[in-house]
């Protein structure tokens, strides 16, 4: 019997530690967490949004870059709080409104959602891959730095993690 190949292993930079796993979903266009989303639904309001409906509940959300006022840090934590939030998130821009809801969420509720940064190259073949019926995305981010990303491998159910160190 042939060995598969590997799920695909990217490189990241945690900005903010936690684990998370879930389906991916990639947001075509920066969303604002202030009266774009819905904390208690867990679903994306903005009505010119291209996800518009989408949930984000337990997914591994992959936006390039936010928008918004400061104020969607506190939308974010509490959808975190909620459990209406997402799982993870994949930026491909630092986003220091996104970092800190992630941030108050763990401090203040316990709970740990990991903000991730990748770079434009890897950006791109996340985005493709996320597309259509992904397998799950698990993340263990354990501290802030260098870490990467693996699909958890659906034909094994093995959770392969983003790991630091690995």
């Amino acid at each position: 019997m042939a060995d598969r190949p590997s799920p695909p292993d990217w490189p990241a930079t945690a900005a903010v530690a936690g684990r998370g796993q879930g389906r991916p979903l990639l947001l075509e266009e920066p969303l604002s967490f202030w009266g774009g989303y819905d904390a208690a639904a867990g679903r994306i309001v903005e009505a010119s949004h291209p996800q518009h409906g989408q949930s984000l509940i337990g997914r591994v959300m992959l936006m390039a870059s936010a928008k918004g006022s400061s104020s969607s840090s506190s939308v974010l934590a509490e959808a975190i709080r909620n459990g209406t939030g997402p799982a993870a998130i994949v930026m491909r821009e630092r986003d220091l409104i996104v970092g800190l809801g992630c941030i108050v969420a763990s401090e203040l509720y316990g709970i740990h959602v990991p903000v991730l940064v990748v770079a434009c190259e890897v950006w791109e073949d996340m985005a493709e891959r996320s597309k259509g019926a992904s397998p799950d995305w698990g993340i263990t981010a354990d501290g802030c730095g260098e870490c990467s990303v693996r699909m958890i491998d659906p034909m094994t159910e093995r959770s392969t993690a983003i790991a630091q160190g690995e």
